[in-house]
């Protein structure tokens, strides 16, 4: 196959809640092969693997190494393949810069983990702290990619970094930003993650708005993927992600069940009401498709896509999440495969 069908970990849902070896068990039976792993699950899992790590506190080192070889354990008897580590949080750009210096500690931890995972890829998503805490200047944002992006060719087995705009990050909050980073930084083991929900959500979709849509929404899409398939190097673009979201009626304001002070509106969105592309009956309704066809017919892209999904059912107690996310995903897959004719 040209394209390899992943899901991220959460997709699955919470593994305090539902446990990481039901949730792989889940995605490889459903037919997924491979895997993005959140950093998280590897948190909770130390914590199950030594009930000495209080809930609130930080594994060490060697406890995080150790859930991490436990988690590639499982994904080989699922037949999983690692595809990468996420989420390198809240990194660049940072006014506080001793707190920098602490985020390069945690990174060569990472570095381990992702050995121990038998992985190459890091997901460095753009940073969402407030603009007290951050600065835009691009300058340092291309600074501390540099710094990351040398850090990672200087291992045995380099480190790639896959930089994501969030539809809600503070600054770089579109691809043609995390492009401009992508050139600037200018190393082989930097690139893109190209997600078709941030896209669309930052260009086309607002859920607090009665349509659903920005002004301008169709003709700023279009312009925006031309650009992206006129100027974009297919080569730096690590993996994809495939997802929808739900339409959000009434709107994402401060009155709605969703909105968490602090937090952009998109921010609320991505986090309680994603779904899978084609998901009509779940109100999905961003171009989502029209995003995918510009990157892999217009790009030309070959390699994994990611069906990774955020959304308030992934907490549900209810036993059966894991299984039920999983086939959502993989129906969703094979109507992917079959529209764009991609096998």
């Amino acid at each position: 196959m040209k394209y390899t069908p992943a899901i991220a970990s959460m997709s699955l849902g919470r593994a305090w809640v539902h446990g990481f070896e039901k949730k792989m068990g889940a995605a490889a039976a459903s037919g997924f092969q491979g895997m993005e792993i959140f950093y998280e699950d590897l948190e909770y899992f130390a914590r199950t693997l030594d009930s000495s790590i209080d809930k609130d506190m930080t594994p060490s080192p060697t406890h995080l190494l150790a859930a991490a070889k436990k988690v590639k354990s499982i994904c080989d008897q699922n037949n999983l393949r690692i595809i990468g580590l996420q989420p390198f949080l809240f990194y660049e750009g940072l006014r506080d810069r001793q707190q920098h210096d602490r985020l390069i500690e945690k990174l060569h931890v990472w570095f381990d983990i992702v050995d121990a995972l038998d992985t190459d890829t890091i997901q460095i998503p753009a940073n969402f702290l407030p603009q007290d805490q951050i600065t835009g200047e691009m300058d340092t944002i291309v600074s501390d990619m540099v710094e990351v992006a040398d850090l990672g060719l200087k291992r045995t087995r380099p480190i790639r970094f896959a930089y994501e705009n969030l539809c809600w990050s503070t600054y770089i909050d579109t691809w043609e930003a995390v492009w401009e980073v992508v050139q600037r930084v200018d190393r082989p083991n930097f690139g893109m993650c190209l997600d078709t929900f941030n896209i669309a959500g930052r260009v086309w979709a607002d859920p607090a708005t009665p349509s659903g849509m920005v002004d301008g929404a169709e003709a700023a899409l279009d312009a925006s993927l031309k650009r992206l398939v006129e100027i974009v190097d297919v080569t730096k673009v690590f993996y994809i992600q495939v997802v929808d979201a739900e339409r959000i009626d009434p709107p994402l304001d401060e009155n709605h069940p969703y909105h968490a002070d602090g937090q952009p509106s998109r921010m609320s969105w991505s986090r309680n009401a994603r779904c899978f592309i084609y998901e009509t009956d779940r109100n999905a309704y961003l171009p989502v498709e029209r995003v995918a066809r510009a990157i892999i017919e217009g790009l030309g892209y070959e390699g994994y896509v990611s069906m990774e999904l955020f959304s308030r059912t992934l907490s549900e107690s209810d036993p059966s999440v894991p299984e039920s996310h999983a086939q959502r995903g993989i129906r969703a897959w094979k109507k992917f495969v079959e529209t764009l004719d991609l096998q």
